[in-house]
């Protein structure tokens, strides 16, 4: 199952990554050849400028040749600043372009409010996380390219010159990528770890901001303030486990070349005083030859070291990947129906749930086996995350099963009668929603003209509406503000019963309910069950899923 997991989280993510960087290859493509380019001028550079060392070091030298030397290295460095700056704008194109499609693409699908995603988080990554992908595109593909050139060239022309350089260049070298293999994955954890502490600070001050005048009203500032500074400083710990990553292999990294540029200049040293004399293909190392190896070793590790930084580029764009990944995933959700407004489907009231599963991104949720006939009353009870919510979804078709069969009044749930089904049922999800209107219009949107008090009464609300400025005239707006969250589920609760409709699905209907507030809602849809309205709730409450006829344990 691990393998299965691990084969499933590359397949998500190379579709990912193909999703981001496909459009732009043509660029990153461009842009790495160039750089091989100018990388490759340096040993022309090396070469000019230990031709006339060694020129003046055996007074052969001239002003004219001197000048001339100048101009070419001159030119050469133009010529590689040129290349440096086009390769950079294409690249810096190329992640403006990735960046303000992804943005694009993450705004739209929170307009669409797809999914169960936190603005907070949504916010953070598109303000804060995306912004990394550009330090992958510009730094990493090309750090990859042009060590997949430049090394094995400055190693052939060092061979060229001393074959006992290029062993010294040999071993060293190789050891830059093995260690860069071991932090690797500790380096990827660990900026997965400090995002997703980034998303969930930023839920919550935006969760706290919403909820601003009630905290103050229940005197839980300073409890509020205490959990905001933990959340930060669980922030700034991921935080440092990233910086403590980067920098012990860097230093790392760092030992090893300059080791590796260390011995190449001992041993051109000592052969240019005579104490060597082994380590050239015959004639011993002219001071030209010296000259040119000392040039060329600082810039045979340089593209590696640039992998080696461009690497933890690479681990925070891969962990920003999984996070787009993972919302793809529920973008890729197919509710049934078109939410348009249906007579009640047909037939006596039954539902059958069947070998039902669903993927979320990797993962497989299996969903348990259900058959609810007309007057039931059912309660689905399990831990957090094993999956209540997703099978009250299925169940309401908001989301399609990918293995498995849902029958609902004798026929199966399809597109074609999902809207027709949900007419013949009032539900009470976990978050709570107010429209842009009134209470009164929000408690019967129907417009039903039936008895909103009676409703408020049995839901134990009419105190809360009681104490509002307007009554039912008031409007809360979207998150319910001025009313608490346990107020708001029983508002949410009047609302369903005033729907009087067949089926009544509830998702932790006690949830955020004082004990004696949660026992007047038990006691509210016990009446609802001796009457016989059909009911399924998911809970944690064990008083309420004792009161049912059925209780269904939904295991992760």
């Amino acid at each position: 199952m691990d393998s299965d997991a691990k084969t499933d989280k590359s397949s998500s993510r190379s579709r990912a990554k193909q999703r981001i960087v496909a459009p732009v290859a043509g660029q990153l493509k461009k842009a790495s050849w160039i750089a091989i380019a100018q990388g490759a001028l340096w040993p022309v550079q090396a070469a000019v400028i230990a031709y006339l060392v060694s020129q003046w070091a055996d007074g052969n030298s001239d002003l004219e040749t001197g000048m001339l030397c100048a101009l070419a290295f001159l030119v050469l460095a133009a010529v590689r600043a040129g290349l440096d700056y086009v390769a950079g704008s294409l690249l810096f194109r190329a992640a403006d372009i990735t960046i303000e499609r992804e943005r694009q693409r993450l705004l739209r699908r929170e307009a669409l409010a797809l999914g169960n995603v936190g603005s907070g988080a949504v916010a953070a990554l598109v303000v804060q996380k995306l912004p990394l992908i550009q330090h992958w595109i510009t730094r990493y593909y090309v750090a990859m390219a042009k060590v997949s050139v430049l090394p094995f060239l400055f190693l052939a022309l060092a061979f060229w010159h001393s074959w006992a350089a290029g062993i010294v260049l040999l071993v060293a070298g190789p050891l830059i990528p093995v260690f860069m293999a071991l932090v690797g994955m500790a380096a990827e954890q660990a900026s997965r770890d400090q995002l997703d502490e980034i998303s969930s600070l930023n839920d919550m001050l935006i969760d706290r901001l919403r909820a601003v005048l009630d905290i103050r009203l229940l005197g839980a500032s300073e409890r509020s303030a205490t959990v905001f500074n933990e959340k930060a400083l669980n922030l700034k710990d991921r935080t440092m486990a990233v910086l403590r990553i980067a920098f012990l292999s860097s230093t790392v990294l760092e030992l090893f070349s300059a080791l590796g540029v260390a011995l190449i200049a001992v041993y051109v040293g000592f052969s240019l005083l005579g104490e060597l004399e082994f380590g050239t293909w015959g004639a011993p190392l002219s001071l030209q030859q010296g000259i040119f190896l000392l040039l060329l070793a600082p810039e045979y590790f340089q593209p590696l070291r640039d992998l080696a930084a461009a690497w933890h580029d690479r681990a925070a764009g891969l962990a920003v990947v999984d996070e787009l990944e993972e919302l793809d995933a529920l973008e890729r959700e197919h509710i049934l129906g078109v939410g348009s407004v249906e007579k009640p489907l047909s037939g006596e009231l039954s539902l059958d749930l069947k070998a039902g599963a669903i993927l979320r991104g990797d993962k497989r949720l299996d969903l348990p086996d259900l058959q609810i006939a007309k007057g039931d009353a059912l309660a689905l009870v399990g831990p957090s995350g094993a999956g209540k919510t997703t099978t009250l979804a299925a169940l309401l078709g908001l989301a399609e099963l990918d293995h498995g069969t849902i029958t609902v009044c004798g026929q199966p749930l399809t597109a074609e009668n999902a809207d027709a089904w949900r007419a013949r049922i009032a539900t009470v999800f976990q978050k709570t929603h107010f429209p842009a209107a009134t209470l009164g219009t929000f408690l019967d949107p129907l417009q039903s003209g039936g008895d909103i008090d009676q409703a408020l009464e049995l839901a134990n609300a009419k105190d809360v509406v009681a104490r509002l400025p307007d009554g039912l005239q008031t409007r809360l707006g979207e998150t319910g503000g001025g009313v608490s969250g346990g107020e708001a589920r029983r508002l949410m609760i009047a609302r369903a019963l005033m729907m009087q409709r067949e089926l009544l699905v509830m998702d932790e209907p006690t949830s955020d309910l004082d004990p004696e507030n949660a026992d007047m809602i038990i006691d509210t849809l016990v009446r609802l069950k001796h009457e016989g309205r059909t009911l399924v709730v998911a809970t944690h409450d064990m008083k309420l899923a004792e009161a049912m006829d059925r209780v269904v344990e939904v295991l992760a």
